[in-house]
């Protein structure tokens, strides 16, 4: 463990127990509010006038409806990000609890969202709260917290704007989507692709005078299963995505594994026809392709168009985008690509994440008060990766900007009936969230 011995941190510790009531009732306030995705207006708000409340230097909602806020002037501009939207809440009758009311008990706050992931920014804007309490603040870094819009939408695209239309490039970013109470440095990516077939259609009664095009897709379906399930054998014609942790068929294998291999599924299925007594026309599909170190949207692409019906029927395989408004009106188009990345375990900023969180609690992850967690919690290293896809397909994915994973809550908490996030959480990433740019910035 690297000594910072100029850095209290027993008193940032102290200083994030103080402020749990705070960042409770400003949870509770944020689950109050309803915000889907393009629907996130009420909450942006919120969060900008708790800034300002709190002393931010700077607080504004930017053009696409991201709030974001400063604290410090320094030259190191360090992020922390969270999006503010949420997933619907499904069949009310799964709910024990009104999801938007939410509930508090001694340990635990539950409510749509407070997972995944409104605890982050909440977290994050009294992270650089204590900063400026402690008298932290100091003419090396500047800290930004924003709460992004639409990842639920369309993961990265409020990055992508914000670096790419505002000019807004961190040193390096902390996503805080739920880590289980450990560091996160990677995630798989993912894209969305969709694949086409066409038929000539005919009169039911004598289908043999047309070309079923669902008959064409069955055997397309059964090769995507195949890419899927297969092994990756040397006399398998369609190797399976079981290859990418090979050294043989990837180069970045050691990260693959340690990430996860890829899969794909098919997600929809659609198709035209003149009518139920006819034979169909066309037929289209969609994928969901999740995708492992040393895979792009170019080598995904080319797997589904070199599978051998793919060829046979003349498919056409492309790639969805996205496009659709946010709660501002602003349409930021982008395609449905969101690119595997992992920063280095030796990297200076996971270095600097794990210093900071072991000089507060120690080398192994915090649990709050439940026996599940506990036991969840314990078997799991410190520093691990995520399951699901965040905002750092834009910001490390795209455009190469350093990303790490801290944040309250759980992954198996989000988009489920009942979700919940514990009080332990939101206290030890304020206090976490306080001494990473203390630590980062220290000996330059």
């Amino acid at each position: 463990m690297t000594e910072t011995l100029k850095i209290d941190f027993d008193a940032i510790k102290e200083a994030a127990k103080g402020y749990q009531d705070d960042m409770v009732a400003f949870l509770r306030d944020l689950v109050r509010l309803k915000g889907e995705s393009t629907e996130e207006g009420d909450k942006a708000r919120r969060i900008q006038e708790e800034m300002e409340k709190l002393g931010f230097d700077k607080a504004w909602i930017d053009p696409q409806g991201n709030v974001l806020g400063e604290m410090g002037t320094g030259d190191v501009q360090i992020a922390f990000d969270g999006h503010i939207d949420t997933v619907g809440i499904g069949n009310i009758d799964n709910w024990d609890f009104d999801p938007y009311e939410g509930f508090e008990d001694d340990t635990t706050i539950g409510g749509r969202g407070t997972s995944d992931q409104l605890g982050g920014p909440v977290s994050a804007v009294y992270g650089a709260k204590i900063l400026k309490d402690l008298g932290y603040l100091n003419d090396k870094f500047r800290v930004l917290v924003t709460g992004t819009v639409q990842e639920e939408d369309c993961d990265g695209n409020c990055w992508l704007y914000m670096i790419e239309q505002q000019d807004i490039k961190p040193e390096f970013v902390v996503s805080t989507e739920p880590t289980d109470g450990g560091i996160y440095r990677g995630q798989r990516g993912r894209m969305e692709i969709r694949v086409e077939v066409e038929g000539v259609s005919c009169h039911g009664s004598a289908p043999e005078r047309g070309e079923n095009a669902i008959y064409k897709m069955a055997d397309i379906l059964k090769e995507v299963e195949a890419l899927n399930e297969n092994d990756a054998a040397d006399d398998t014609e369609i190797k399976g995505l079981v290859k990418m942790l090979d050294e043989k068929y990837n180069p970045e294998y050691k990260e693959a594994n340690f990430l996860g291999r890829g899969t794909v599924t098919t997600s929809e299925i659609f198709f035209t026809s003149p009518s139920r007594c006819a034979v169909a026309d066309s037929c289209a599909i969609s994928l969901d392709r999740r995708m492992t170190a040393g895979e792009t949207y170019e080598s995904c692409i080319k797997e589904i168009e070199d599978l051998p019906s793919v060829k046979k029927w003349g498919a056409k395989v492309t790639m969805y985008t996205y496009k659709r408004a946010s709660w501002t009106g602003l349409e930021y188009e982008q395609d449905s690509y969101f690119p595997t990345w992992v920063i280095p375990e030796d990297h200076e900023v996971t270095k600097a994440l794990e210093d900071a969180y072991k000089n507060l609690y120690g080398d192994e992850r915090i649990a709050p008060p439940s026996e599940k967690e506990e036991k969840k919690r314990a078997e799991r290293p410190l520093t691990d990766k995520w399951t699901f896809s965040t905002n750092g397909v834009a910001t490390m994915g795209r455009h190469g900007i350093p990303t790490i994973g801290f944040g309250p809550g759980a992954e198996d908490q989000a988009h489920a009936p009942n979700e919940v996030t514990w009080k332990q959480d939101l206290v030890t990433c304020a206090a976490v969230y306080a001494a990473l740019p203390l630590v980062y910035t220290e000996n330059k």
